[in-house]
This record gives C-alpha cells, sequence and structure tokens, in this order.
C-alpha cells in the first residue's frame, strides 16, 4: 500500500495539509514524533494513516469519551475496522471488545488512559503486535498545561511492559516550550521528530467586545446567525443554566453542559448538539475538547477564560473543515474577579504537593494577566496570540476586529502623569479599581477611611469616565509603564520605565476607536473570513445539506460524518456528473463513493 493510495481511497484527499506528510513519513519510518498542530489541521490522519500501514494494531490513548465515539464512527464510514474501550461499556461489552481485539479484527483501538492498568488489558497488550502507541491531547501529561490529568503519567509505565516497544507519536494542538519540554520527558519520547506546523487558523474570525448587556448582543448575534451552529463558552454552572433558559425562552434550540448535571443529561445534550436537533450548545469549559463536530460556525465566550492557552484551544472548535468561522469574546471587568477566585480556590491535584500548588496557582495568576490583556489590546489579536506561542506574525492580519476597525493616534500623556502620581501617591498598594475611584473623586468609605480622598490627585479626573480611565491603565500595563503584582490581590504599581513619562518629556499615544459624527458607525473593511466565503449554488448547498441530514438521521450519526460541509461545497464548486468526477471531490473516497455517490449525484444532476 503507498501512502497516497491510503490518503485518497480511506480519506478522499489527493494531497497533504502542512505538516501531515512528515509527521506520517517519520512515524512510517519508525521514530518517535511530536506533532504540535491546530485544532482542524488534521492531527488524527496522521495516525491513522500510518495505523493503516502498519501490520499491527495501534493503540489511541484518548483521555474523552466523545472524541473516541467520533472518531471510531469516522472511520467505521470510511470502511475502517476500529473500536474504542472506555467506561462507556458494560463489561459485556468490554469482554466482547477485548476478544475482538485479541482476534485482530480492529486495526486501531482507541482507550481511555485508565484503561492501561487493568490487568485484562494489560494481558491483551502484551500478547498482541502493537505497532504504534498514539497520545492524543499530549499537554495533559504536563502540569503545567491547561488540562493535567496524573492518569497520563502511567503511559511510559504501561509502554515498558509490551514485550517489543512501540513507535510513539504524541500530538497537541497549543503547547508553550514548556510544555513541549514536559511531553517529551514524561512520555519518555527518544529523540523525536518534532514538529509544530504553526497556529495560525486562518479562517477564523476574532473579536473581543464589551457591551453593556451581554444577553442582548449573545441574542443579537444569534439571531442573525440561526441556521449556524454554535457553542457559548461560560464561566460557571449557574452561568450555563441562566443563558441557556433565556436562549430557549427566547426561542432557540439550545441545551446546556456542564459537570453538575447527571451523565445521562450530559450525554443526551452532547448528543443532541453532534446530531444537530439542537444548534446551540451553552457549556462550561467541561465541554468540547476532542468533539469532532465539523460544522460550528461559532464560538462565543460569555466569560473570559482564565488564560491564552483554554481560550485558543475552546475557539478552535470552530471551522474544523476549514470554513470560515466566528470567534467573539464579551469581556466585562466581572470575568476578571470570577477567574481570580476560581484559581484562588482550587485545591490542585491531590497528587501534587502544597508547594507545587501554590507554584501553579502563581502562574494560573500571570496567564491570567496575560488572557486580560488580550481583551483590552487594540492592536491585531491574532499576532497577539500567535506571538503568545512564540510565533512571529504579521501586525496586521486583516480578520480579526481590531484589524477591521478604523483607530486614530491619541494623546494620552497628561492622562498617563495624573494615573502614575496617583498610584506613586497612595504608596503603591491598591488595585487599579481603588485607583480608578481615588481619580475620579469617588466618596465611598474605603477611600475615606484611609483617608485618600485628601491627597491631591484625588478627583482630578472627575470628568473622564471609568471605563476610559480604565483603557490607559490597562495600555500602560501593555506597554511597560506599569506593571500588576501576581499576588492573590493584585495591585498596580509604577515600573522603571514610569520615570519617562512623569519626569522627562516623554510622549505616549494611544490606539483609539475613530467616531464619525456625520456618518454613524464606521463601516468595516471586508474580513478574510467573508472573503473565504466561495460563491456557490446555495440553494444546491442546502439540498445537499438535506440530503445528508436525511442519510445521517436513518444511519444514526452525526450528519458531518457523511460528509464534511467542505466536502458538499466542493460537490456544488466541482458539480460532477459521475463517479469519476465525483471522485475528484475533497473528502470523497473509495468506500464513501460507493455508499452516497448514487444519490449525492442524481440530486447534483437534476
Amino acid at each position: 500500500m503507498k501512502k497516497l493510495s491510503v490518503l485518497k481511497d480511506y480519506f478522499g484527499f489527493t494531497s497533504f495539509r502542512v505538516g501531515q506528510e512528515e509527521l506520517v513519513d517519520n512515524i512510517l519510518s519508525g521514530r518517535d514524533t511530536l506533532g504540535i498542530m491546530p485544532t482542524g489541521a488534521g492531527k488524527s490522519l496522521c495516525f491513522q494513516l500510518p495505523a493503516l500501514m502498519f501490520d499491527g494494531i495501534t493503540l489511541v490513548v484518548s483521555p474523552l469519551i466523545s472524541l473516541m465515539k467520533d472518531q471510531v464512527g469516522s472511520l467505521t464510514q470510511a470502511g475502517i475496522s476500529a473500536a474504542y474501550i472506555n467506561s462507556s461499556l458494560n463489561h459485556s461489552q468490554y469482554i466482547k471488545a477485548l476478544q475482538n481485539a485479541k482476534d485482530d479484527k480492529y486495526k486501531i483501538i482507541y482507550v481511555a488512559p485508565e484503561r492501561l492498568t487493568t490487568e485484562e488489558f494489560v494481558d491483551f497488550a502484551q500478547n498482541a503486535k502493537i505497532s504504534l502507541v498514539t497520545i492524543d491531547e499530549a499537554h495533559c501529561v504536563s502540569q503545567w498545561g491547561q488540562d493535567f490529568r496524573p492518569s497520563y503519567l502511567i503511559i511510559p509505565q504501561f509502554i515498558d511492559r509490551l514485550a517489543d516497544r512501540p513507535v510513539l507519536a504524541a500530538f497537541t494542538a497549543t503547547a508553550t516550550p514548556q510544555v513541549r519540554e514536559d511531553i517529551i520527558d514524561k512520555l519518555n519520547l527518544k529523540e523525536p521528530y518534532v514538529l509544530t506546523t504553526g497556529f495560525d487558523r486562518e479562517n477564523l474570525f476574532f473579536s473581543v467586545q464589551k457591551p453593556k448587556n451581554k444577553f442582548v448582543a449573545l441574542k443579537e448575534y444569534i439571531e442573525r446567525n440561526k441556521i449556524k451552529s454554535g457553542i457559548v463558552y461560560c464561566s460557571t454552572r449557574k452561568t450555563v443554566d441562566e443563558v441557556c433558559r433565556n436562549l430557549i425562552k427566547s426561542g432557540f434550540a439550545a441545551v446546556p453542559y456542564h459537570a453538575g448535571l447527571s451523565e445521562k443529561d450530559r450525554r443526551e445534550n452532547q448528543d443532541s448538539f453532534i446530531y444537530d436537533k439542537s444548534n446551540i450548545m451553552v457549556a462550561t469549559n467541561a465541554f468540547g475538547m476532542g468533539i469532532d463536530k465539523s460544522n460550528i460556525s461559532y464560538i462565543i465566550h460569555y466569560n473570559m477564560p482564565k488564560n491564552i492557552e483554554s481560550y485558543y484551544q475552546e475557539a478552535g472548535r470552530a471551522g474544523r473543515d476549514g470554513s470560515p468561522a466566528e470567534c467573539l469574546l464579551f469581556y466585562g471587568g466581572q470575568d476578571v474577579v470570577i477567574n481570580q477566585l476560581l484559581i484562588d480556590n482550587s485545591n490542585g491535584n491531590e497528587d501534587l504537593d502544597k508547594e507545587t500548588i501554590e507554584a501553579i496557582k502563581e502562574k494560573d495568576r500571570e496567564l491570567l494577566k496575560i488572557m486580560t490583556f488580550y481583551c483590552h489590546t487594540n492592536d491585531c489579536l491574532r499576532e497577539y496570540i500567535l506571538n503568545y506561542f512564540g510565533e512571529e506574525a504579521s501586525n496586521y492580519c486583516g480578520n480579526c476586529s481590531n484589524c477591521n476597525t478604523n483607530f486614530e493616534e491619541e494623546d494620552v500623556t497628561i492622562e498617563a502623569q495624573k494615573i502614575m502620581s496617583c498610584i506613586k501617591r497612595v504608596g503603591q498598594r491598591f488595585g487599579i479599581r481603588m485607583i480608578v475611584d481615588i481619580l475620579r473623586g469617588s466618596k465611598n468609605q474605603r477611600i475615606i477611611n484611609n483617608s485618600l480622598h485628601k491627597i491631591s490627585t484625588y478627583g482630578v479626573m472627575s470628568y473622564v469616565s471609568e471605563s476610559r480611565i480604565r483603557d490607559v491603565i490597562n495600555f500602560l500595563v501593555l506597554q511597560g509603564y506599569l506593571e500588576i503584582t501576581n499576588s492573590e490581590y493584585p495591585v498596580v504599581q509604577l515600573t522603571q520605565k514610569a520615570g519617562e513619562v512623569l519626569f522627562s518629556d516623554c510622549r505616549i499615544s494611544m490606539k483609539v476607536q475613530k467616531h464619525y459624527k456625520d456618518e454613524g458607525k464606521p463601516t468595516k473593511a471586508k474580513t478574510k473570513t467573508e472573503q473565504l466565503n466561495t460563491s456557490i449554488n446555495e440553494e444546491l448547498f442546502e439540498r445537499l445539506r438535506l440530503l445528508r441530514s436525511k442519510i445521517a438521521q436513518e444511519q444514526q450519526v452525526p450528519a458531518y460524518i457523511v460528509f464534511a460541509d467542505t466536502a458538499l461545497r466542493d460537490m456544488c464548486i466541482k458539480m460532477p456528473k459521475n463517479s469519476d468526477e465525483f471522485l475528484q471531490v475533497n473528502g470523497v473516497g473509495q468506500v464513501k463513493l460507493e455508499r452516497y455517490g448514487k444519490e449525492f449525484l442524481e440530486e447534483i444532476n437534476s
């Protein structure tokens, strides 16, 4: 079997995406690999294709039942024998799956990390020919990653118990340099081939909004995108329930998902979303990792996440098939407070000592600051994210809310001097809220009790809005004139650079949104996301979508497992008239041609 034949026959593609071929070749050569690829870049194919070419079995270690179910469903649709072994199986199903595995009925087996310690599974593995072990969501092995799972630490022990050491392949969507080193070290990868394909997702439009009423903004957005599928992330269970309840009252098909629901309710709600019965999922971060639903058109963060890694991973669940998608973040000052409380009240993992738990909390506070600055920057949002992951990027992407907003430079030197002077006069011992209150001349009791109403900077910015002062303070932090302490109660302080503004002629200018008195709201340039919307026959696309939905219901599988939206769009562009032409559609392999070709060709030709 040649890799390009396998690629077309089973996966329906004629060429590899960026980075896929290099990873496939290194795995096939027997070398350990680490692939860091953004969500939607095609990580799964990098180990599924070699699995078909190796003689033995491939084990895929995954922390998520939903991912296993999705992946096995997709593989089965493509004519590949696969199974999963996890807690969703009852005892008799587990024994049957294990027996089928012993009888060499599967090429690919997805397994939860906890199963690697059970004697039945170890006994099977020691007597089977295992050619490749893939560790998906590999960042879970690092305590510095956003989803640390102690069960991942047992993977090397499992490998050591096998008769022959297989090739190891680890994959993750987001990993800082520290997490990458942790993955290599903790999984005992031997001189691995490491490839980072780049973190950019060009099809995603990024936007930060600061609405006065978040729910009104949410409702207006969903109203404009009624037929599209999306996820609304909230920071707490209470907010999930409240937002979901209000969406349902407003006539939208929404379902909730969080750890407070029963396992039955979570499973039913997830299936409702996956099978397109409800097109809106309102969830905490308990939902989503490993969800392979390819037709998610938007991700809305109702609250700010606690770090960039979590945000980018969650936002990356939109547009997995390469279609244009939007990632909106609704920011409010209370989001910082809630995240700070979540960090402070986190007890950490029981397997970690107190000192390590405190170190992780301190790191989490630092990451929260970086996330907060993302919400305040007026520079390119994509550049901010990519720079965080150590990747160079242009300061103009043309596909984020900042790049598509009209800004003008405004001198804020006088305001900066007043803010810095106030911070200096109160002994650099208060947070942003207190500084804002002093500058605006607030009469709250804490100011009076501390005699802060008597200092010279009290009320010097009483004519300036609270949001404006906060914007300038956040800008000064971003530019390094101020810093916020990394403590349980963050305090804003002056840096050495602040002296340039207070004691010399240094001028500071800040980008602010341009206001048009006569022209109403400023018009936005056409985004790359809009440009990516290829002109297709919308009527045909809708007919193909309905046909796909009918087939999916008959087979009781999610619609995107039959064909992704990108495949339907490609059909509309190429307009195949026969089987040979249908095979040229991206996402159509030999098996899917045989299963669905006749019906789809009839629909197109009609």
